[in-house]
């Protein structure tokens, strides 16, 4: 992924307003990110803990989605995974992530779902640059070049229903 500037982000948003891109919160490290290892930049909001976001490239264009995630209460033992990437996690790691639909439907209250790591770091956990808190990952035998095409695929099928 190429390196984004927060003007870049903001006019990325494609599920809120332009009002709400404007005021929403940043990342304040995207000059220490690993862009390479990224398919897409993904940060929780620090001031409302129930809120993410999520930018990616797609077809020379920048996606922006606004969602909002319940934290998990289930059991330390009690296991989940994300949807994008495949990763296991134990309790409050992966999380139903809802993006109100862009347009009419998502101001009549429209919204698409998917369960995702609940930091957002998909991208670095199939590089094994960070390892899940006791969570993991299978071993698989596809390559990694295979496993971000896949990932990818299931990211852009969420977009899509946006």
């Amino acid at each position: 992924m190429r390196a984004l500037t927060e003007q870049d982000i903001r006019g990325s948003f494609i599920n809120c307003s332009k009002g709400a891109a404007k005021r929403l919160a940043v990342p304040r490290d995207l000059g220490e990110r690993a862009w390479d290892d990224l398919d897409f930049l993904g940060w929780r909001d620090p001031g409302a803990p129930d809120r993410s976001y999520l930018v990616t490239e797609r077809e020379d264009r920048l996606v922006g989605v606004a969602m909002r995630f319940q934290p998990a209460q289930r059991g330390f033992l009690h296991r989940s995974m994300c949807s994008l990437c495949l990763t296991t996690h134990p309790r409050g790691g992966v999380a139903l992530m809802t993006a109100r639909k862009a347009g009419p439907a998502g101001r009549e209250g429209n919204s698409v779902g998917a369960y995702m790591c609940t930091d957002l770091a998909c991208s670095l956990y199939l590089r094994g640059k960070k390892v899940p808190e006791s969570g993991g990952r299978f071993e698989e035998s596809l390559t990694v070049e295979e496993q971000i095409a896949r990932t990818r695929g299931h990211l852009f099928a969420f977009l899509d229903k946006l």
